[in-house]
């Protein structure tokens, strides 16, 4: 049984501890954001809190598209068995954290696998050693894991070092992203609504994509350092890789599974329903009612809600599904969003990589029915690489968080530099009108936008 060692440690913004790893290969951050906005009584966050950080991991686990190895098992088998933990200490003591691409979904699902780049279907370590930093009591600690309390205590201590380590400045980007054609993704919006008329499918999210270019001497980390100032998330997630890296600062969790007596229980918050943010108190105000009294929206979340309890219904004991939650309001700093909430019990013998086979990939940013809504986008939209996939940790004592890689940033670098992208989609249904939708996509990026730019404020794009 592999042992873990807690120390307390100095505090220190884990956005800073992580800026001073973050050239790293395999530098990972998954950061919880204070929020200002957020509705009263929702919790999001990994879990309530804490934010973590990792590099050197003892493990790491890539597949590409030719790798024959069944992903989930291949997950599961570089996390090992799990085991106890000192209840006192963070969530997350150490496990395997990274990213689900989301054609990773072709191995699971009946649908044609497009390939964005050499973007792998997963990236994922076995972090044995990492930072967790808890927000609400301001308190700091290093964990270690291994196979005897010397070498756990051995890799405590060397995370301790990392926080002494210099941090980089948040310098200005000064990227303007640019989008693909508008009037094509207004034609695209279009399609779907003809295909939703003729009876294809109820519900499909497209996006739209945006790119650019880091200037000389600018790096993927410092879009991350300037959207934890200006437009923090729940879900705020880093990890680097030799030549790519993605930044996440998503709203939206995917999925999670909690041990409680010698069980897991499953959840997910799908988000469904966008309205922006207003420009004084009255107009925001009025902007959040009318997204909490949209029949459509709400319309279009209920549908997600209820795949994903039948995504759930795969692997939790039946009868234990429910949606405790419905039509949520979260507010964030560009836009509002409807939460809802799915929770059930896994059955017995089934794992946090089983729910994670069973739901992948996220059913709020592919549609309904889940198959053919994925053969749709992939018509229209192509592959997509790690956006619309996930952000995992799988922690050593078998539980799971993630998020839905939304309001996220993938960067490739090559003797040119590092190159960018960005996408946001629209869930789209039978009464979607294509200027709205292309609109709500705008309101959805404004937040990286503005951070590229390295304006105060959210930007129209």
């Amino acid at each position: 049984m592999r042992t873990a060692v807690i120390i307390e440690a100095p505090w220190r913004e884990p956005i800073a501890a992580l800026g001073a790893l973050a050239e790293r290969p395999w530098a990972l951050g998954l950061l919880t954001g204070d929020a200002p906005g957020w509705s009263p009584g929702w919790s999001p966050g990994w879990s309530p809190g804490w934010s973590y950080v990792a590099a050197e991991p003892a493990a790491t686990l890539t597949l590409h598209a030719d790798d024959p190895r069944e992903p989930f098992a291949a997950l599961a088998e570089l996390a090992g068995p799990p085991v106890a933990q000192p209840p006192d200490g963070p969530p997350f003591q150490g496990g395997v954290a990274g990213l689900l691409g989301y054609e990773l979904a072709a191995r699971i699902e009946p649908v044609e696998p497009g390939r964005l780049g050499d973007w792998p279907d997963l990236a994922c370590a076995r972090y044995d050693a990492l930072l967790a930093f808890d927000h609400g009591r301001g308190r700091a600690f290093a964990v270690g894991r291994g196979e005897d309390e010397g070498a756990a205590r051995a890799r405590a201590e060397a995370a301790l070092d990392w926080l002494t380590l210099p941090a980089p400045d948040a310098a200005p980007l000064g990227v303007r992203l640019t989008p693909d054609d508008p009037a094509a993704y207004e034609r695209k919006v279009a399609e779907v609504v003809a295909r939703i008329g003729c009876g294809e499918i109820f519900q499909a999210n497209v996006a739209r994509r945006w790119r650019g270019a880091l200037p000389p001497g600018a790096d993927p980390f410092q879009l991350l350092a300037r959207l934890a100032k200006t437009s923090p998330a729940p879900f705020a997630s880093y990890l680097r890789l030799a030549d790519r890296a993605v930044v996440s600062n998503s709203p939206e969790r995917f999925l999670k599974a909690t041990p409680q007596d010698g069980r897991l229980v499953a959840e997910t918050q799908p988000i469904k329903g966008t309205a922006p943010r207003g420009r004084c108190a009255r107009e925001d105000a009025e902007h959040a009612a009318a997204l909490l009294g949209s029949a459509k929206d709400r319309a279009e979340n209920l549908m997600i809600v209820d795949l994903m309890r039948n995504d759930l219904a795969r692997v939790c004991t039946p009868g234990s599904v429910v949606a405790p939650e419905l039509f949520q309001l979260a507010s964030f700093a560009n836009v509002h969003h409807l939460v809802s909430t799915v929770r059930g019990e896994l059955a017995p013998g089934r794992t946090a990589a089983d729910l994670l086979r069973a739901a992948f990939p996220p059913g709020s940013i592919t549609g309904a029915p889940k198959v053919q809504a994925m053969k749709v986008i992939g018509e229209l939209e192509g592959p997509r690489g790690p956006f619309f996939g996930a952000m995992i940790r799988l922690g050593a004592d078998g539980g799971l968080d993630s998020s839905v890689l939304i309001r996220t940033a993938a960067f490739l670098r090559d003797g040119a530099g590092w190159s960018v992208e960005a996408r946001a989609g629209a869930g789209l249904v039978a009464d979607s009108q294509p200027v709205g939708e292309r609109i709500e996509t705008e309101a959805k990026i404004s937040a990286l936008a503005a951070a590229f730019a390295a304006s105060p404020e959210p930007v129209a794009v």
